[in-house]
């Protein structure tokens, strides 16, 4: 059996991973050394029609995801540059989902494909993605001039 081991997420606000974000999905996330996943009940006031989680919402799930797994495996800040969504199977607001990101390749020093899935409680897929990421070193971040540099130097010790 894997070891898993939570990761620690310092922008409290953020959308989908801020504790601090009363309308946002307040994910949290933890990895085996081989993937990174989060556990989530997806609320009712995040779904698309009657019962169905919203199609946007599942996107964020599987970006995020992928974002937490490109952070924690590269030890880099990262930036979404193109996602490619297949849904499988509904998902269901009020119930259970597990989601898995890890890496596929990295094709250069700055660039990684990731791919990210989500699973519901029988285990079953019913949403997968492939994305690319463009990978920044901290100072070539800084330079974007995107993150408060506050924050930025507090998010760089989720590299160590």
């Amino acid at each position: 059996m894997d070891d898993w081991y939570k990761i620690e997420n310092v922008d409290l606000k953020c959308f989908a991973c801020g504790r601090e974000n009363n309308c946002g999905l307040k994910m949290s996330f933890e990895s085996n050394g081989k993937i990174v996943r989060s556990e989530n009940i997806i609320a009712p006031h995040h779904r698309g029609w009657a019962t169905l989680a919203h199609g946007g919402i599942i996107a964020t799930i599987l970006d995020e995801t992928m974002s937490w797994a490109a952070i924690h495996f590269f030890r880099k800040f990262i930036l979404t540059r193109s996602m490619e969504i297949e849904f499988l199977k509904p998902v269901y607001i009020e119930k259970k989902v597990l989601s898995n990101g890890w890496i596929h390749e990295q094709p250069g020093s700055r660039t990684a494909v990731m791919k990210s899935e989500i699973l519901n409680e029988k285990n079953e897929a019913c949403a997968r993605a492939t994305a690319s990421f463009a990978l920044f070193d901290p100072d070539s971040f800084k330079n974007l001039k995107i993150v408060p540099e506050d924050l930025l130097n507090e998010m760089e010790g989720m590299f160590k």
